[in-house]
């Protein structure tokens, strides 16, 4: 059972309102920035306002950027580290290869390092059967998964992106999708890395697999995500940067000059907004089972909330805490005690984050003696003689 506590919070007072007055439509509107995509997006990772767009909902094919979704829902599928042996079928595929072969033991973890760093079309097929026991129902996952974000001119049918003409996105719904893969932690962790030891094979050994994203080593800010190319679908990239705590994401579909326009982009969009922190709530507590200063603890988030906000104002968030019923004493402070997220009012998740112990609560070794009242005729005894 998880506890669930909601609470509205508004982001911004008048203290804090921001550029005065100027729209996020005209900002968009007035950048100077040409890009060579037949596609393009740039949004807000949290509030998911659009910064630029150029046929941002026009359906496109977007090769191997699918695999963002795949290793999303591999990633939230659990149980990362368990060795299990790969489909024999499911490897044989053309294209970008993470290097496996017949007989390879890998787990989930190594699978999702082989999606994101070299592409490896062989790992997106070994997740998809190990997920699903098949590409068609792995696709239905997918799409579910597609539906509950929001992502409503989108259709998978493949796991690594090789194309199909029923195979499609739009730039705009791959910033969503990445909007939420980087709230995974261990997506945003496995995506940001030049290079990665992983272990797999028969039996498994360490070997190195580099990162087919050239932003990562062209600019620091740059955090992410995934490359992808085919004929049909020209070289397409979804890029995350993080500067002054704002994320942006930047989808380009079908651009000759991906890397170049993706530095451009964010230079300009990053001009337009201004940091807004916003603080968890923290009037939250959870109670605490043989605790002996107290019967329950605070809360906290680690840091607060920043998002870019352009134009004075941001949608209110519904800040939802989820822990257990209630913690066993002893408690240390700093302790990981649940997670949070932050609502719109649309339903999308805007972020998340981990909530940890304020405080320590130690155990009680003693527990007090209740007091015990005297028996009737104790009573009475001392009502007729004393």
């Amino acid at each position: 059972m998880v506890q669930r506590i909601k609470k509205w919070v508004g982001i911004l007072t008048a203290g804090v309102l921001l550029l005065g007055g100027v729209s996020l439509e005209k900002a968009a509107a007035e950048s100077s920035v040409s890009v060579s995509a037949a596609s393009c997006v740039v949004m807000e990772a949290v509030t998911g306002a659009v910064l630029y767009e150029k046929n941002a909902r026009e359906e496109r094919p977007m090769a191997s950027t699918t695999k963002i979704m795949t290793a999303l829902l591999c990633l939230e599928s659990g149980d990362l580290d368990r060795e299990f042996s790969v489909d024999s079928d499911a490897i044989h595929v053309e294209g970008s290869s993470m290097g496996l072969v017949e007989g390879d033991r890998v787990t989930k973890r190594a699978l999702c390092y082989g999606m994101l760093l070299p592409s490896g079309n062989d790992a997106a097929g070994a997740a998809a059967v190990e997920l699903a026991g098949s590409y068609a129902a792995f696709a239905q996952q997918m799409n579910q998964r597609a539906e509950q974000l929001g992502m409503t001119q989108t259709h998978f049918v493949t796991p690594s992106g090789l194309h199909d003409d029923a195979h499609y996105t739009t730039a705009y719904d791959m910033a969503l999708l990445t909007a939420a893969a980087l709230q995974n932690e261990t997506f945003r962790e496995i995506c940001g890395q030049e290079k990665a030891q992983v272990s797999f094979g028969n039996p498994p050994y360490d070997r190195w697999l580099s990162n087919s994203n050239k932003l990562l080593s062209m600019d620091d800010s740059i955090i992410g995500v995934k490359t992808g190319f085919t004929d049909e679908a020209g070289r397409c990239l979804v890029s995350a940067a993080v500067r002054d705590g704002v994320t942006l994401i930047c989808v380009t579909l079908n651009d000759p000059n991906d890397w170049q326009d993706h530095l451009a982009l964010y230079d300009s969009c990053f001009s337009m907004v201004e940091p807004v922190a916003c603080a968890v709530p923290e009037n939250w507590t959870v109670p605490v089972a043989g605790g002996k200063e107290m019967a329950s603890v605070s809360v906290q988030a680690e840091a607060p909330l920043v998002a870019g906000v352009c134009g004075g104002t941001m949608p209110e968030l519904e800040f939802v805490m989820e822990t257990a019923p209630f913690l066993y004493a002893p408690v240390t402070a700093g302790q990981q005690v649940g997670t949070w997220c932050a609502r719109q009012e649309n339903g999308r998740i805007a972020a998340t984050g981990a909530l940890y112990a304020a405080e320590s609560v130690s155990y009680q070794t003693e527990q007090p003696v209740p007091e015990q009242k005297p028996a009737w005729y104790q009573r009475l005894w001392h009502m007729l003689f004393s």
